[in-house]
């Protein structure tokens, strides 16, 4: 039973694999791309902890920003509800525009140090390579949305004041809910939504990555899911975006599962438009969520490592057009994800039996 519960991810290494699959051509004059092992060591050691608070993120981004010698510019979007600033880092000075969000769920942490690592290894190292992607594309990051929430490590943003639907009364909002494109952003009570709708409405950024975490599922197989992903549903979004949306769920699947080890399945999400991955796919951009399974912590790593190799794939991909060179029809063929994995409670009972 223990073994076919197992995932395979302890001993995966992210290296070998470059950025471009063999299927897709790059770009004409491109320089050859590094590989993702090489971009992962040029973060040092220690930069952020796996499960920072904002204070440690403010640290890194600074230290990012210092040694990038300027390519790395800091901002924000706003603040939270506890007016803790909402970190935006940004690299890269070309016209496609792309957006990633990490932690919009306070106790979902892992892609914000992910963030931390691809913008070290986005802005710091200057190669040929690093040049030519700054000049062909714009990446904005809000670094951990939901600092209130990091700081408490729950799901929702601090508001005792929250009631209604989506909401924790006397505890907060949930962030991930109220990216609704149909109401007017005034009207949105959660402060940390209206600052990352107005940054899409200030840069209408092509791609939207958003980084969460989840449960634990076992597959069919006996395989346990380390990953998953999932494009706009809601039938409120045009055909083209949810066509390109799809095209980056793609190329994520076919990275992460050849370079970066992960087993990657269909998120099972709703339709809701309040939900970042839809409410960005009805604004019109290719919309993505990414799911890190909750793996024990000595597994931590390899899942910041899945989160750093999606970042730095997407951002790649759009850099080059191979992003739009996938089919969008196998995004139906990544495997639906499985049920949730039995507690260790279950496991020693089923072993004992």
């Amino acid at each position: 039973m223990r073994s076919r519960l197992c995932a395979v991810v302890g001993a995966v290494v992210i290296g070998a694999g470059l950025l471009t699959p063999p299927s897709a051509s790059a770009a004409p004059g491109a320089p050859q791309a590094p590989s993702v092992a090489s971009l992962a060591a040029s973060a040092p050691a220690g930069l952020i902890p796996d499960r920072p608070m904002p204070e440690e993120v403010a640290r890194a981004l600074t230290r990012v920003a210092r040694a990038s010698d300027g390519r790395v510019r800091l901002g924000t979007v706003g603040s939270s509800n506890e007016q803790r600033p909402l970190p935006l880092a940004s690299v890269g000075t070309g016209g496609v525009r792309l957006l990633y969000l990490t932690q919009q769920h306070g106790d979902e942490p892992l892609g914000t140090p992910a963030a931390v690592r691809a913008l070290w290894a986005l802005g710091v190292p200057d190669s040929a390579w690093h040049r030519w992607l700054r000049s062909r594309v714009t990446l904005d990051i809000v670094v951990q949305v939901n600092p209130d929430g990091a700081v408490r490590n729950q799901r929702y943003n601090h508001d005792p004041s929250a009631g209604g639907e989506y909401s924790e009364p006397g505890v907060g909002y949930d962030i991930n809910r109220f990216h609704n494109p149909l109401t007017p952003i005034e009207d949105i009570p959660v402060p940390e939504a209206r600052a990352i709708l107005r940054r899409w409405h200030a840069t209408h950024p092509a791609i939207v990555v958003d980084y969460h975490m989840q449960g634990r599922y076992l597959q069919p197989d006996g395989r346990e899911t380390t990953a998953s992903i999932l494009w706009p549903t809601t039938t409120l979004a045009g055909e083209a975006a949810v066509t390109r949306s799809r095209q980056v769920a793609v190329r994520n699947f076919d990275v992460l599962t050849s370079v970066a080890g992960a087993n990657v399945t269909r998120y099972p999400g709703g339709d809701y438009e309040g939900i970042a991955r839809n409410g960005y796919g009805i604004l019109g951009s290719a919309s993505l969520l990414v799911e890190l399974s909750d793996l024990p912590p000595e597994q931590a790593d390899f899942q910041i490592r899945t989160a750093f190799t999606s970042m730095i794939a997407t951002v790649h991909g759009a850099a080059n057009g191979s992003l739009w060179r996938t089919d969008p029809a196998r995004a139906d063929t990544i495997p639906e994800r499985g049920p949730s994995l039995p507690d260790v409670t279950t496991l020693r009972r089923a072993d004992a039996a």
